[in-house]
């Protein structure tokens, strides 16, 4: 510790902590930390400072300081972790996935919960009875940490039924290492939620027994320093050892472990594929709890903003006999205490690489504030929102209503994209000795935690989560850049036939209108706007329904020797090699982009001024750089051109009867027009009558039929 403080004045008085980014440390009593932001040219603010850039606390963090956080800010908690890092809420999660997914989540103990689950477990107690099998159990407190109250017992009829337990089956057969039994502290970053990235910390902590391991007996149930691997239990024996050294002591390093395993010939890759199979499955386990809690904290941000929660979490792994990881616990503030040299290696390359994967900037606050302003001057003069329908909108109006609203989704999800394309750039730049093991680079492993994560949504409070369940199935997440850029092409010649201007040469191929599904009558929403809102899946294509398409063959009159116009599909996926010429053509031929009159696209957007152009990242801009020759080839090729007449997409039949059946319901009923003039009649008559009555009780005079 005097060494720590050391360093602690040397970079105070060397003067590293320049004024670019601010550090708020509550209640913080760890000098690594201090050593880490020093290191990154923080400097720490006072505790009442609410302005900092990044916030770090101990203990977690009420909702309302999240939601009190400015956008630029950063904090070390996120809500709702909690439902994993409590022994109690993890054992509860847990076995709901254990029940919908018993394969994939076989790391797990069985485990009971008392006193709700202290019948299930005195039967499971009897079954082992009648099977004359006897097995050790290991009982812990429901929310204890650093070994406090862990107990073994053999004999089930001495626990308290109406204690808050938890009760797990002891691993009793574990890998061990020179006659020791350990565990591995695994360090996990979490740097957002929505959506959820994981990174892997690829150095950790090795912490072994300090007696030698026998198998439970009734003798030895009570030597903790044998079953118990926590260091703050072991550290109190005269037998652990404080040796600096790589190779010996109590606590190594996992890196060391990592060689020791391939010079035994142990299959590496595989024990941490399966390290890291545990991880993410247990994160998709809190997922849909610390994404409800961090969107109540944060209602008003949009999904794929950067996240103002950061999360350093400590996996506490044991191995058995065929290296199989089980999990034991999660802690949410694992210890940055220093005591040796190992911790204070270990520890501060988790938090120097975790810092620089956050990209905290000092510009970010002024940026912040200009973004506000910007916002503030949208609302104040309504520019970057699309203008409302009357009641006496033509379909023309309503056509072009949804083109805009299709239009300003597809960029929205354009700009996101693009910011996160530029963030994992920083992130491959930065990683240090972390690795991203969510979202992985296997298509397939994604596939299937894809699935996992959406059983996740679905157990996790049935009707809660169906909006966050849609948000997942929008088609759209799953878009790139360049299908997004086509789409914006296609709503574009589709306003230009609407506005009944000629559509210009595009290049090789023009793109003909995208198809006009009907709206529903509800909430009067196109069908293909829906798909992208309501979260169904690719069934749910954008094509154009029968109906329509007989009224356009009319509406084109029945010239059936002309080529027909291709029917343009949203999923783009299948047909990428089909049309990689017409796209690399499409790329080279520069064109305005003619704006709408009616309801202008917002000028204000940061992301996308003016036309709409593909980004240098974007694979067909790569392909066009590329391959200039077929550009120019492709270019020269004449084109076919849009006739200046299109025809327009009237409403189907099914589209009228929903807004009939919508006017029935909603609208009162007016009486016949024959009938009008009489109920006029009648209501004048009564209010002269009602006013000589007024008029004759005032000045008390009798009132009869005479006067009217």
């Amino acid at each position: 510790n005097e060494y720590l403080k050391s360093c602690v004045c040397h970079a105070a008085s060397c003067g590293l902590g320049v004024h670019y980014i601010q550090l708020g440390i509550f209640q913080e009593k760890l000098l690594i930390v201090r050593i880490a932001i020093n290191e990154m040219d923080f400097i720490k603010t006072r505790d009442e400072d609410e302005t900092a850039n990044l916030i770090w606390n101990d203990s977690a963090v009420q909702h309302e300081k999240i939601a009190e956080l400015r956008n630029y800010q950063r904090i070390n908690h996120f809500p709702g972790m909690g439902e994993i890092c409590r022994k109690d809420c993890l054992a509860r999660n847990t076995s709901k996935m254990i029940k919908c997914q018993p394969q994939e989540y076989s790391f797990i103990p069985k485990t009971w919960i008392f006193p709700a689950e202290y019948t299930q477990f005195q039967n499971y107690v009897t079954e082992l009875r009648r099977k004359r099998k006897q097995k050790t159990f290991i009982v812990k407190p429901a929310n204890g940490a650093m070994g406090h109250g862990i107990s073994l017992i053999r004999n089930c009829e001495k626990l308290p039924a109406q204690e808050h337990l938890i009760v797990q089956e002891y691993l009793d057969k574990p890998f061990l290492m020179e006659g020791y039994k350990f565990d591995l502290r695994v360090y996990i970053l979490v740097t957002s939620c929505d959506p959820l990235r994981i990174f892997l910390y690829k150095d950790g902590l090795v912490r072994m027994g300090t007696e030698k391991y026998h198998a439970p007996t009734e003798a030895n149930l009570s030597q903790l320093y044998m079953h118990l691997t926590n260091y703050s239990v072991n550290k109190h024996n005269e037998n652990f050892e404080r040796d600096e050294t790589v190779d010996k002591g109590s606590k190594r390093s996992i890196s060391w472990f990592t060689e020791f395993l391939r010079s035994n010939d142990y299959d590496v890759a595989k024990f941490w594929g399966d390290i890291s199979e545990l991880v993410v499955k247990t994160l998709i386990v809190a997922e849909p709890h610390v994404l409800h809690a961090y969107r109540m904290c944060r209602p008003g941000q949009p999904p794929g903003s950067d996240s103002v929660c950061f999360e350093v979490l400590g996996f506490d792994i044991i191995l058995d006999r065929k290296l199989k990881p089980w999990l034991l616990e999660i802690n949410r503030a694992p210890s940055f205490g220093t005591d040796q040299k190992i911790d204070y290696n270990v520890k501060k390359g988790v938090l120097l690489n975790a810092l620089k994967l956050l990209n905290i900037r000092a510009s970010d606050k002024k940026r912040n504030l200009a973004q506000q302003k910007a916002e503030a001057q949208r609302r104040l003069y309504g520019h970057g929102s699309v203008k409302k329908l009357s009641a006496s909108s033509s379909d023309r109006e309503k056509q072009r209503h949804t083109l805009e609203r299709r239009r300003e989704e597809l960029k929205e999800r354009l700009a996101q994209v693009r910011k996160q394309i530029s963030r994992e750039e920083h992130e491959k730049q930065h990683l240090g000795n972390y690795r991203r093991i969510y979202p992985p680079d296997d298509k397939l492993l994604l596939e299937k935690y894809e699935s996992l994560l959406s059983a996740a949504f679905q157990t996790f409070l049935a009707g809660r989560a169906a909006s966050l369940q849609k948000e997942m199935n929008n088609p759209l997440k799953r878009m790139k850049e360049e299908d997004i850029l086509d789409l914006l092409e296609q709503c574009e010649l589709d306003d230009e036939k609407l506005t009944g201007k000629s559509s210009r040469q595009r290049g090789p191929k023009p793109l003909t209108a995208m198809p006009e599904c009907s709206q529903s009558s509800k909430r009067q929403r196109p069908d293909y706007l829906a798909d992208f809102t309501s979260g169904s899946s690719a069934d749910n294509s954008c094509s154009s329904s029968d109906e329509d398409e007989e009224e356009r063959r009319k509406a084109g009159g029945g010239r059936e020797g002309e080529k027909k116009e291709k029917k343009v599909s949203y999923d783009l996926g299948d047909n990428k090699e089909k049309h990689s010429a017409e796209r690399s053509g499409r790329m080279g031929w520069k064109h305005p982009v003619k704006s709408l009159k009616s309801s202008p696209v917002p000028s204000a957007s940061p992301t996308l001024p003016g036309p709409i152009r593909r980004s240098i990242s974007c694979p067909r801009s790569i392909a066009s750089l590329s391959s200039p020759g077929e550009v120019r080839s492709s270019s020269t090729r004449p084109s076919p051109t849009f006739s200046s007449a299109a025809p327009l997409v009237r409403p189907s039949s099914a589209t009228l009867r929903s807004h009939s059946l919508s006017r029935s319901v909603s609208a009162p009923r007016v009486p016949h027009s024959n009938s009008l003039g009489t109920i006029h009649s009648n209501i004048r008559v009564f209010c002269w009558v009602f006013l000589l009555f007024c008029l004759c009780t005032t000045f008390r005079q009798p009132f009869s039929l005479t006067h009217v």
